[in-house]
């Protein structure tokens, strides 16, 4: 049974008052404890595929389903707990380290749920090398580099099914996004699977490479990747 299927996606707007259709009818799926590298040139659709699969974008129509049930299953709010998007620039708020790990609990789509104790923070915090970056910090006296990695640990504290990673290294230097990339190969384990947009050189830590381009999209073998 394949874990997260898209079929039949379109996203059509109007852009500068003139229609705009990046895609059209296209599709793909996504095995259980994979990462996938969603690569294409700017403006062809990749923020828009992923929002789109998170049912964020209000112009998409399509089919989506998660283990093999259909997304008209699921409240857009249940939805959202089980595939979660990460936009390329952290949300970050004023407080502590704790505070923004915590946020997802703060939000209504949680409401009632138990947020996750100190010491299962402290072990993701360790797993991402944050170890010495302690919950009562202040979150304004983060780098760049270790707001990403909370920002990405805050996700995987919600236990989503799906990631979708909007180039979230993109303003990150060689050695953070390294850490970064490590990271999520660590955390996508069983139950888990990954879809994220990449402008950089490949890194190793993909599975697999998709390509949107000129509406479509089309798998990459490993010598196109490295092209």
């Amino acid at each position: 049974m394949t874990f997260f299927e898209a079929r039949e996606l379109t996203v059509s707007y109007r852009r500068n008052g003139v229609p705009y259709e990046p895609f059209s009818g296209i599709g793909f799926e996504l095995a259980e404890g994979q990462i996938a590298d969603l690569v294409g040139p700017s403006g062809s659709g990749k923020s828009s595929l992923l929002c789109a699969c998170a049912r964020l974008h209000p112009k998409a129509s399509g089919t989506l389903s998660l283990k093999g049930v259909d997304s008209s299953s699921f409240s857009p709010e249940e939805w959202r707990r089980r595939v979660c998007y990460v936009p390329q620039k952290p949300t970050v708020i004023a407080g502590t380290v704790r505070d923004n790990l915590l946020l997802p609990w703060s939000l209504r789509v949680r409401r009632g749920d138990d947020p996750p104790r100190d010491e299962v923070l402290c072990s993701l915090m360790d797993e991402a090398s944050l170890g010495d970056v302690g919950l009562d910090r202040d979150a304004a006296q983060l780098s760049g580099g270790e707001l990403a990695r909370v920002a990405l640990l805050r996700a995987f504290a919600t236990r989503p099914d799906v990631l979708l990673l909007d180039e979230v290294d993109a303003a990150l230097d060689d050695a953070t996004a390294r850490s970064v990339s490590q990271l999520t190969r660590r955390l996508v384990r069983d139950g888990t699977t990954c879809l994220r947009i990449r402008h950089r050189p490949p890194d190793g830590v993909a599975d697999r490479t998709l390509k949107l381009e000129h509406g479509k999209i089309t798998q990459l073998d490993h010598a196109e990747e490295g092209a």
